[in-house]
């Protein structure tokens, strides 16, 4: 979700379609002040907050490789013990 329509879009889907926020990721923080608003309102914090003023989707352009690297970092990381580290930090 990514600026004040989106947001708008996505308040109207929370009344529709309860529980599905947790499914969402909010791009960034506009620096519209109806996007600090909805994003509140939505209990949402942003991937980004790089005072954006490019449109709508921008942030959640930016966004996407940092939500792909988290996701990727978590699903593909060795752990020490599959790494066969023996020196394990404190």
């Amino acid at each position: 979700m990514d600026g004040v329509i989106a947001g708008a879009a996505l308040l109207t889907a929370t009344q529709l379609v309860p529980g599905v926020v947790p499914f969402c990721f909010a791009g960034h923080r506009s620096t519209e002040p109806a996007a600090r608003i909805v994003l509140d309102a939505l209990g949402m914090q942003p991937v980004l907050d790089l005072e954006l003023r490019l449109g709508e989707g921008t942030g959640a352009c930016l966004s996407l490789p940092v939500l792909e690297a988290s996701a990727r970092i978590l699903g593909e990381m060795a752990t020490f013990d599959a790494a066969g580290v023996t020196d394990k930090p404190d």
